[in-house]
Formats: structure tokens, sequence, C-alpha cells
């Protein structure tokens, strides 16, 4: 298959994209070597057309693309959206809408939690998709058949994995579900890469608040200069070696070259003075307006052992309704409900809360129990008998989807 490689081709091809309600959508990239993706493959299709172009083309203005992506009447189909969401961010500026991420879609239809694609394709379509194209170097041209082979079917079976799933989310009722995933994914704040945050994707290993001060200038700058050369964050410094700087503060070039993480001639380098910098900004800063070090969460007594609890009501609820447990609750939801922590859980909001975080927090105070009638964990009242648990467990499923299914309709 001939990949587009001109701006006049790239704008035919999404005209007649464009004839659809729909499109598939997949990028194939590089980062190893670099801070931001390196975007070397677009595919695209519609139920008529399939498209590869080749952004690494000399002269090629991707806007023909962009405006496809723009175009609020057609919907852009993903798999794993985040990816190949910021790379059209970075590039163009924007967030596609509307979204439909079919790993996301996969979940809430009970296909297990974060399905790959592949595994998707083989049980909608019993197609298999050869995956030994899947890491080999998209920047070399010309690709190979293979290649393109690999990466064409990745949007052509995407078609029939989305109207598959699309079909199955309305006659289950579900859709508004994937739709409340898709607000995350649609955010401008998802892709923001903020220098000033940047050491909020850290693991904290700094105790004290002067500490913390110099570890944020630190990462501030790595974050900036990352992105200026366009390099990974750990070629311009390991998170070790701010570590050990936010600990030690070094004033001088010599007590930086004695810090056991900065690599052999590093204090002789021009980012040894940024560094420094960075300690004597953090160094000046009024005690009063220091940062205050995250706490960890303290569960009180019993919680530990009511985590584990909502954990099987968890898998109850994902087996019984099937849906992916993940998609339901994260394992943060279940310790605030444990620690009464309830402000903001989201298993606690929407279709979530009616699914399962309603019994989350009558199972926490005691209100229902669960049994296990030799073949399956059920919810019972008290003094419920197991058998009758059973009947009205099956009757709250039944009835919780007829409802699902009234409101997407």
């Amino acid at each position: 298959m001939k990949m587009i490689t001109t701006t006049e081709e790239l704008a035919q091809a999404c005209a007649k994209l464009a004839n659809s309600d729909f499109v598939t959508v997949d990028t194939e990239f590089l980062r190893e070597t670099t801070f931001w993706p390196k975007l070397c493959v677009i595919q695209i299709a519609n139920p008529d057309h399939a498209v590869l172009v080749d952004a690494l083309a000399e002269d090629l203005d991707l806007e023909p693309f962009f405006a496809l992506m723009r175009n609020t009447a057609i919907v852009k189909v993903f798999h794993a959206a985040r990816q190949d969401i910021e790379i059209i961010y970075h590039l163009g500026g924007f967030v596609p809408a509307p979204l439909f991420d079919s790993q996301v879609a996969a979940m809430v239809c009970g296909f297990g939690d974060s399905v790959s694609y592949d595994q998707l394709v083989a049980k909608v379509t019993g197609e298999r998709i050869d995956k030994s194209s899947r890491f080999t170097d998209w920047s070399l041209r010309p690709l190979t058949e293979k290649q393109l082979t690999y990466a064409v079917a990745d949007v052509t079976h995407l078609r029939d994995v989305y109207q598959f799933l699309k079909k199955q989310l309305e006659e289950q009722g579900r859709s508004h579900w994937v739709e409340d995933e898709m607000a995350t994914l649609s955010s401008v704040d998802t892709y923001r890469s903020d220098p000033a945050k940047a050491w909020q994707r850290m693991k904290l290993r700094v105790r004290k608040p002067r500490d913390l001060a110099v570890l944020k200038e630190l990462a501030f700058w790595r974050e900036q200069e990352a992105q200026k050369r366009d390099v990974p964050r750990s070629r311009v410094i390991k998170d070790d070696a701010i570590f050990e700087v936010a600990t030690q503060k070094p004033i001088t070039i010599e007590a930086l070259g004695h810090l056991r993480t900065i690599p052999r001639g590093f204090e002789r380098s021009r980012h040894a003075d940024d560094i420094l910098k960075a300690v004597k900004r953090a160094l000046e800063i009024n005690e009063s307006d220091l940062p205050e070090v995250p706490k960890g969460r303290t569960s009180p007594d019993g919680a530990s052992a009511a985590v584990d609890l909502l954990k099987v009501l968890l898998k109850m609820k994902s087996e019984s309704f099937g849906v992916a447990s993940k998609v339901i609750a994260t394992v943060d939801d279940l310790d605030r409900i444990a620690s009464n922590e309830v402000t903001d859980v989201q298993a606690l909001s929407g279709w979530r809360r009616e699914l399962f975080g309603e019994d989350a927090l009558r199972l926490k105070n005691g209100e229902i129990g669960l049994a296990f009638n030799g073949r399956v964990v059920v919810v019972c009242e008290q003094g419920e008998p197991i058998e009758r648990a059973e009947t009205n467990s099956r009757r709250r499923s039944s009835s919780k989807g007829t409802r699902d299914k009234a409101k997407s309709e």
C-alpha cells in the first residue's frame, strides 16, 4: 500500500474520509530519545477508505488531517487513545472531539481490564494480527510491505471493533458510561506538560519542606530543559540525582561534584550552574512560604480489612455486570471509602454509585453482608436467607440493565 507524501494527496484523502460519521485513527511514533513523540506514520480509515500518511515526508503539511480531527460531526475512534491524542495536541494544539476509545468501551462491555488491541480484534472478528512489526523503527524509509500491512490493519480492524462495541453499548444501555470516561481524554489538561507541576510526577522521597522546595525548583528546571532540547528527562538529570541534590543542597561546584549520583565531570558542564541557581532560589525562600510536604493517607484501624472486603464486592459486581473492575473503582477509591474520605470519589457518583458505590457504603456500615452460596458471592441484607439473596442479586442486576437501557434511549 502506497503512503501519502504530499499535502494535496492528504487533502484529497481527508475529503473522502470526511464522508462518514466516524473515522478510525492510529499513529506510529518513536519516543526513546526525545521528550516529545516523533510522529512517523498516521493511519486513518472510514467504512470505505483506508490511508497511510508519511508524517516524515518533506514539506508535508498536516493541516488537512488536523481539519478532519477538528470536525465535530465525525467520531474519532482510537484504541488506548492517550498517546495518539497527545501527539495531535502537541503538533496541532487541540484535542479531537468527539472521541471513542475502544479500550475503554471494551472494559465497559466486559472484555477485562486494559484489553490489548490484538486481543480485542481476535475476540470480535476472529482475525489474528501479526505483531512482529509493532516495535520496528518507523522512522526508517522506505517502510517494508510487512510494516505497511501491519499499520493499515490497525485501523481497518478497528472499524469492525468500533461498530461491534457501539452496538453492544446501545443494547446494554451503557453508551453514557463510555461518554463519562471520554471526559478525561477530551480535556486539554490531560495533555499539558506544565513544568511547574513536574515534581508531582516523581515519587517523593523527601520529608522536609526545604528539601521539597529544592526538588520543585530542580524538577521545574529539568522539565523546561528537556522540552527545550527535546530529550527525555533522564538525559538532563536523573531522578536519583535530583533527590540527592534536594537533601544535600550543594552551593558550590565542588560540593556538587562530590555527590554520589552526579556523573563524573557533570559539575564542569553548563548545567551545574543551573542546578546551583535552583538550589539557591530554594534556600532563599522564607520559612513561612515553604511548600508543605504531602502527607500519606493515614488509614483508621480496620481500614485494611474493609478494603479487602470492598475488593470482594467489587469483583462480584464486575463479574455480575460484565464490566472491568478497573472502570468501576480504583484501589484509591476503595481506600478512601474505607477511610471515610468520600468527597469526590469517582466510584460514588453517577452510574458507578448505582452499580457499586451505594452497596460499598452499606457494606462498610454493616447494613449488608456478603455470602458464598457454593457458586458465587452474593449480597445479603441483614437476616436474609442466602437463597433469597441470590434471587434478589439477579433481580437487581436485571433491573439495573433495564434502567440503563432506558436512560440511553
